[in-house]
């Protein structure tokens, strides 16, 4: 068996040495308007000539197709071209290639092939026939248009010069494509801020975060098909993310997994019909502040079975009044001063009795830390408080998001630091009632059992 193969394996060789020294349209210019062209290789266990093969071939498929397929017939219609076989005597033995040039379409080439491998016998001999593969000759060509297509643009673009703007944007591609990284164990298309940036903006593709980099966007990263990677999962619930998809059923449809996997915050898309690697400056800056909230795009979207365009108009519909209402109140203090002694002087008691007690609801609520408060000022430690404000633990403030992801009994918490959007999601899934802290930082949303209290207040 090893000589066997040796011995085709040399054929082989011999036939693709031919073919390279030819040059690619040497096959061109045998097979004409040839689609298909048949590999095969035979084996003979006796001495058989090339014309036994043919003839072989010929008529032991006599028949066997009807008469649409018979290959005699096709080939004086030029449907089927002129069978090429290359023969080899070894050890009294015959191999060789068979080629078969096709112009029928692929299910009729295909079944000619496996009628090739029917053959059992050349001549006196036994043989077997086996079809190695099926070549798709426009395939080949094509390959080669595109070859030779980057060969004549190159050397075009090396004579003449480009002009000053397609020089600007050579450089910057190069330097876009330098500023592009790949984020996570998917390799992610990313731009450099996605690693330490408290906010990122999710896309569909490699093209999108590439248009966003143009336009001084670094932070965004590609979702890179309808699959949400898990470290887009992973980072949703770390970061503020807003989704960013095309205008199109694909952006739609990405959207609405994201929505599902993912802790989204905010969504923003496309124009409608339009997809973010084309938008302009403009049009990205326009979309992102127009973002919709991930609760409200939910709410409408699954709940009530609106698209988001249609959100994104009732809130155009619904802000326009608000724009007017101003006008109004100016016209009114004309007829109040009509009736100074009778109207105007009353309302600013009024407006006092209201706020003093709003103040007074901020000072008591500060008063009740405020001890704690001064403490962790001097000392700069993290309280942690039961239901009595008893102090059950002090620890640094770089420790209290493990403390508290370890703890069920805390009932406030003092600190002197920042509050973030990641220490409340935390503090709200241990039963934490009072979050207490120097100030707050990209605070996007509040659970409704959680105060939040700040020195400033």
């Amino acid at each position: 068996m090893k000589r066997k193969k040796t011995i085709l394996q040399q054929v082989l060789a011999e036939k693709r040495k031919k073919t390279k020294e030819g040059g690619f349209m040497s096959g061109k210019d045998e097979f004409g308007t040839t689609k298909y062209v048949i590999y095969a290789e035979f084996e003979a266990n006796g001495i058989v000539e090339r014309p036994d093969v043919v003839g072989a071939i010929f008529g032991q498929t006599e028949g066997l197709l009807g008469d649409d397929l018979d290959l005699r017939e096709l080939q004086k219609t030029g449907r089927i071209g002129r069978i090429r076989v290359e023969v080899h005597n070894k050890a009294g033995k015959t191999y060789g290639t068979i080629t078969v040039p096709s112009s029928l379409d692929r299910v009729e080439t295909a079944i000619l092939a496996a009628a090739l491998e029917t053959i059992d016998r050349v001549g006196p001999a036994e043989a077997k026939i086996r079809v190695l593969r099926i070549e798709d000759v426009r395939a080949t060509k094509r390959k080669y248009i595109i070859e030779r297509a980057k060969e004549i643009l190159e050397t075009l673009m090396e004579q003449e010069i480009p002009e000053t703007q397609e020089l600007t944007e050579e450089v910057k591609k190069a330097v876009r494509a330098k500023e592009l990284i790949e984020y996570g164990p998917e390799k992610l298309p990313a731009g450099p801020h996605v690693p330490f940036s408290d906010s990122i903006i999710v896309v569909e593709g490699r093209a999108d975060v590439l248009n966003l980099l143009k336009h001084g966007i670094k932070n965004a990263i590609a979702v890179e098909g309808t699959s949400i990677p898990e470290t887009i999962i992973k980072l949703s619930k770390e970061r503020i993310v807003t989704a960013f998809t095309d205008g199109d059923r694909g952006g739609e449809l990405i959207l609405k997994e994201l929505l599902q996997v993912a802790d989204v915050d905010y969504v923003a898309r496309a124009p409608e019909g339009k997809e973010v690697e084309e938008l302009t400056k403009k049009e990205i800056v326009k979309a992102l502040r127009s973002k919709v909230p991930a609760e409200q795009v939910i709410n409408e979207m699954f709940n009530k079975g609106k698209s988001f365009y249609d959100i994104i108009k009732e809130r155009q519909e619904k802000q326009e009044p608000r724009k007017v209402e101003p006008k109004e109140p100016r016209v009114v203090p004309v007829k109040v001063e009509e009736r100074k002694p009778e109207k105007v002087e009353k309302p600013a008691p009024k407006e006092e009795k209201i706020v003093k007690p709003i103040e007074k609801a901020q000072t008591s609520e500060l008063e009740e830390f405020g001890e704690f408060i001064e403490r962790v000022k001097k000392d700069g430690i993290a309280l942690l408080l039961d239901e009595n404000k008893n102090v059950i633990a002090e620890i640094p403030v770089r420790e209290l998001t493990n403390q508290l992801k370890e703890r069920k009994d805390v009932y406030a918490v003092v600190f002197n630091g920042v509050i973030t959007q990641r220490l409340i999601d935390t503090v709200s899934e241990t039963g934490v009632r009072y979050l207490v802290g120097a100030r707050k930082y990209n605070v996007v949303r509040r659970p409704v059992n959680l105060k939040i209290i700040t020195f400033a207040e």
